[in-house]
């Protein structure tokens, strides 16, 4: 919550008030809470607050909630509150911020009415009901159209039910005592009593979930607070065993680094501490008399490369520091491409080196003493850093919840460190790290183009001395990317196959075999059951380590961790109630969005949509990234109301990306990340439709969909022989294509197409589509009809070109739908789309055990072809 927090933290000094900072993290609940804090400041009146998304949204009501709907009260909005503030009963010091008496008034649950809070506040009308001990019922917040300045101004309003008390207005304000102490105010004010009952319960002192990353100090400083000590001290020695010293010593030319051990979760002992995994570049830093050397973790001197962090090493005392030179994007995060277009420009000036250990300094060797020690030291060391040198800060406990942060904000991982170890080089057991997503280090073999436009890459790593064939990576290729990559590759050609062992790639023409020294740094969803990369996506070529080096690389449990891996049947867990996912707090996570999934009379909640997402994440985001996304909604399950979102709302989550497309001063939402898919679950989107573009470039089209929508009397029979029909024609005009479930009782044929440097255009694309089922419409009147009237559906089948238009969207592969059963549209491969084919068989429950087993859509990615190419074979 810092950035929803930073204006109630700005304002008041926590060495001077009790009043909470925010950094504690409440109790879960499964419903949402509200207080009312009777406050004697200036004037009294009373602060409603209502949760919502990790904190409490806050109103000052002036004369107090009236019982009286004919009775409208000032409630002027506030500055968000946490929720630890709902504890929160003492005196505010004069002088500060609100300073006086705070007393709990009244506490319960609410819930929205006929709308999500989001929109009842974005539309200025907040319907909702309360259950508290003083107030009940049905209530409204309305947003006045005249505002005060900066302030916010609302009317409190109480509804006519059975709770109302018409001309009683002030009824249940005449309460003077705590619902949390039994104290009065004037109690309260004089220090006497008892202290109040927890009612949201702060959990242990951890790292929240949506924590800032500062590309200048790390993490944010409001999380940093949290850390119980500036570092950890070394668990105690024995007495007769001495002290670790620094030993005298003269400084070496290098060191061999310290690596890590890959693991699945991080270490959850005391004794360890975490700090951010970055994306860029290992590096040893060797500062002698005014000049540095910088050596890679291989002794590599590239000082010349980092012309600008030399410079600023040589300003300092004489040591070596160990530590990672890295590239900022926009947002600050370390952004692996950017290092690479960066060293191919030869700019360093803007690289960061981020300094994690002190190896040596003031003529003694640091190695022996506990990481602890040295951190200290190198603290100290970096007294004056400079904007290109930083210190690495760590977190001394909860490295589950710093793993949820960094993955929350998409970073690499975490690193995690013994702080009572030595330096010890090479790989041991006191480092390891934990990644958000795999990825892995990979040797290219070979690239494989179409029509001499390249597509992908071939890649391999070591295993028992051979190097073996791994997969293609097809995605991930910038137009700045490809043109610093191919003179590589064409610099490594090669005559024959650098592979071995058994799915070592055949010779082919589109083929071109490399030398295997070129080392790809990969991110991907993980290994097939074969050893196979699924989905994997190119970031850059690595210069730091050797091609032979290169070997794959399992995780290992992480010893006694005590985070568990997140569900992945889309099925709560029967003491899953937290609703966390991802980071993401889902509220009201017992909602049922399905009465039940393929008929197996078990509801489908909205936490189990989230989980879902998490599930099918790597998969999913494939065919979102990039692409604007609408979406429906379904607060109330999909039977309730639905309503279709094409822009993005007022308060969206800052998990999803904000786009904006020419002709359109709305934006749009786009889902980038895994954890945006939990935002979106969080205001129940039950179904995803994205465009159709390339990705990142809505202008041009990306895939082409024919939508297979059969008349009420047509079997589905009939439905899979079109769909056969039209991948044949496809293919004979050169479209390769794919097919998918709609969820409902129709097929997607979808063909990707090839990027190209000009057109076609979307009409173009539109009306190629139209083109081929005017085709097969005229070879078959019988069967199919390109008239979207449903008169003329009886026993046709409706071939839907419409959907490769500009602004049109379809459902997402692996999207459920808002139909019954909690259906979802599969991926198939051809293979499957045969007689037999039961598209209700593919639900929420069981599409993640099923997506961990199939093939389908593997080829995708390398499948694009070129629609030109494809309109004049049609046209001829």
């Amino acid at each position: 919550m810092a950035t929803k927090l930073s204006t109630y933290q700005s304002k008041r000094d926590f060495t001077l008030t009790r009043e909470p900072s925010g950094e504690a993290r409440p109790n879960p609940s499964d419903t949402l809470r509200f207080v009312v804090q009777r406050h004697d400041a200036t004037r009294l009146h009373y602060d409603l607050r209502l949760e919502l998304d990790g904190v409490f949204k806050s109103w000052a009501v002036a004369k107090g909630p009236s019982v009286d709907p004919h009775d409208k009260r000032l409630a002027v909005e506030v500055e968000d509150h946490p929720l630890d503030y709902g504890d929160f009963e003492g005196t505010i010091p004069k002088g500060q911020y609100g300073g006086g008496t705070v007393q709990l008034w009244d506490r319960g649950t609410w819930a929205p009415q006929g709308m999500t809070a989001e929109e009842g506040l974005a539309r200025g009308d907040l319907k909702f009901t309360l259950a508290g001990e003083h107030l009940h019922g049905s209530w409204v917040l309305v947003r006045m159209k005249a505002w005060s300045g900066k302030r916010v101004n609302w009317l409190l309003i109480k509804h006519r039910d059975e709770h109302a008390h018409e001309g009683d207005a002030d009824a249940l304000l005449a309460a003077d005592s705590s619902v949390a102490s039994g104290r009065s105010m004037a109690d309260i004010a004089a220090g006497r009593g008892r202290a109040p009952k927890p009612f949201i319960g702060a959990a242990p002192d951890t790292v929240a979930p949506d924590a800032v990353w500062d590309s200048s100090a790390g993490l944010a400083p409001a999380l940093r607070a949290r850390r119980k000590a500036p570092t950890p001290k070394p668990k105690a020695k024995p007495k007769h065993r001495p002290k670790p010293r620094p030993a005298a010593a003269a400084m070496p030319d290098f060191i061999e680094p310290q690596l890590c051990r890959s693991v699945d979760r991080p270490p959850a002992e005391a004794a360890w501490v975490h700090e951010i995994k970055f994306d860029g570049y290992r590096i040893q830093a060797r500062i002698e008399r005014g000049a540095a050397v910088l050596r890679t973790r291989k002794g590599l001197d590239w000082t010349e490369r980092f012309k600008s962090v030399a410079a600023a090493c040589g300003a300092l005392a004489d040591g070596i520091v160990d530590g990672e030179i890295v590239a900022l994007d926009q947002d600050g995060a370390p952004d692996f491409a950017a290092l690479q277009a960066a060293l191919s420009a030869g700019k360093s000036d803007q690289l960061i080196f981020f300094a994690f250990d002190l190896l040596h300094a003031g003529g003694e060797d640091l190695r022996t003493l506990p990481l602890s020690a040295r951190k200290d030291r190198l603290r100290k060391f970096l007294a004056k850093p400079g904007p290109l040198l930083r210190y690495v800060d760590h977190f001394d406990a909860g490295g589950d919840a710093v793993l949820h942060s960094a993955c929350r904000l998409s970073l690499e991982g975490i690193v995690s460190k013994r702080a009572d170890a030595p330096y010890v080089s090479g790989r041991g057991e006191t480092w390891t790290k934990a990644k958000c997503r795999a990825g892995h280090e990979m040797v290219v073999g070979a690239w494989t183009d179409t029509g001499g436009r390249f597509r992908s890459l071939i890649v391999g790593v070591h295993r028992d001395g051979k190097l073996v064939h791994v997969g293609r990576i097809g995605t991930g290729f910038g137009q700045g990317k490809l043109d610093r990559l191919m003179p590589r590759l064409q610099a490594a050609a090669a005559e024959h196959s650098p592979f071995s062992g058994p799915g070592a790639p055949s010779a082919a023409r589109d083929i071109h075999w490399l030398k295997p020294e070129l080392v790809a740094e990969v991110e991907f969803a993980g290994w097939t059951d074969a050893g196979m990369v699924r989905q994997g996506a190119f970031k850059g070529l690595r210069e730091d380590k050797p091609a032979e080096d290169v070997e794959a690389e399992a995780p290992a449990p992480a010893a006694k961790t005590e985070l568990a891996a997140p569900a992945r049947t889309g099925r709560s867990a029967p003491n899953a109630r937290t609703g966390l996912v991802m980071g993401v707090p889902i509220s009201r996570p017992d909602k049922v969005m399905w009465p039940e999934a393929g008929g197996d009379g078990e509801p489908v909640t909205k936490l189990d949509l989230a989980r879902y997402y998490e599930a099918v994440a790597p998969w999913m985001l494939a065919h979102l990234k990039g692409r604007p996304c609408s979406i429906i909604r379904a607060p109330d399950g999909y039977a309730g109301e639905t309503f279709f979102q094409r822009h993005a709302m007022p308060g969206s989550s800052v998990l999803l990306e904000l786009v904006t497309v020419s002709g359109d001063r709305k934006p749009y939402i786009e889902i980038d990340r895994p954890e945006g898919l939990a935002a979106v679950a969080q205001v129940a989107a039950l179904e995803l439709h994205p465009w159709n573009c390339a990705p990142f470039q809505p202008d041009t089209p990306g895939r082409l969909i024919f939508d297979l929508d059969p008349g009420p009397d047509v079997a589905f029979a009939a439905v899979i022989r079109a769909a056969q029909d039209i991948r044949q024609r496809l293919s004979q005009i050169g479209l390769e294509s794919f097919c998918k479930t709609t969820g409902g009782k129709g097929l997607h044929v979808v063909a990707p197409l090839a990027e190209a440097k000009t057109g076609p255009s979307w009409a173009e694309a539109k009306a190629f589509a139209h083109g081929v089922c005017r085709v097969m419409a005229k070879a078959s009147p019988d069967r199919y009809v390109v008239n979207m009237s449903k008169k003329l559906r009886t026993g046709r089948i409706y071939l839907d070109y419409l959907r490769n238009d500009r602004l049109a969207t379809a459902v997402a592969p692996l999207s459920p739908r808002a139909r019954p059963g909690a259906t979802v549209s599969m991926p198939l491969t051809w293979a499957q789309v045969k007689t037999g084919l039961d598209p209700q068989r593919y639900t929420i429950r069981s599409v993640p055990g099923l997506l961990a087993k199939t093939k389908a859509w593997a080829e995708y990615g390398d499948a694009a072809r070129p629609l030109a190419q494809a309109i004049e074979r049609l046209a001829g």
